[in-house]
């Protein structure tokens, strides 16, 4: 009876246990992560805020905000229309890693990010700083999702620049 009761609660407990593959796992939020950056790059501010849950959180400049997909939309709009990239790559492979039941991972990411706008006396300038972030992803029905973002960065380096 012993032998039956144990072999009966380890098939369950087996069961129960999600096999997860963490190389694949990896695999999408690596695409995430690219994707994050060519939309930065080509100028895409809705296809990058679809990238995020609807719970979104972000950390930045020592607030914290839930901003509504909307809001997330017109603010990077108003970003990626005010500035030309020429790099947003990254200094160093991000760091991923999972939560035991493969439903959650975080990043952290190191990048070097180069602009160019003009400033209000139409002067170009090209802007240079050094972003590090952790970004929080949730695996949904519709795929990995970022959940949450705490960014901080380096001070700008600023130049005005002929074009």
């Amino acid at each position: 009876m012993k032998y039956t009761i144990t072999f009966i609660l380890s098939t369950v407990l087996c069961a129960c246990t999600q096999s997860v593959d963490l190389e694949a796992a990896r695999k999408e939020v690596m695409e995430l992560h690219n994707k994050q950056r060519e939309y930065h790059v080509e100028e895409m501010p809705e296809e990058f805020v679809a990238l995020m849950t609807d719970e979104f959180m972000s950390v930045n400049r020592g607030k914290i905000s839930k901003p509504t997909k909307e809001a997330s939309i017109k603010r990077f709009q108003g970003y990626f229309g005010n500035v030309e990239f020429e790099k947003w790559d990254d200094l160093a492979e991000p760091v991923i890693r999972f939560s035991d039941d493969g439903s959650m991972a975080y990043s952290i990411v190191n990048k070097e990010v180069v602009v160019r706008y003009q400033n209000d006396s139409n002067q170009w300038m090209r802007g240079k700083t050094e972003f590090s972030w952790l970004a929080v992803y949730k695996k949904t029905d519709e795929g990995w999702k970022v959940d949450a973002v705490a960014s901080t960065n380096l001070p700008d380096e600023e130049e005005i620049i002929s074009v």
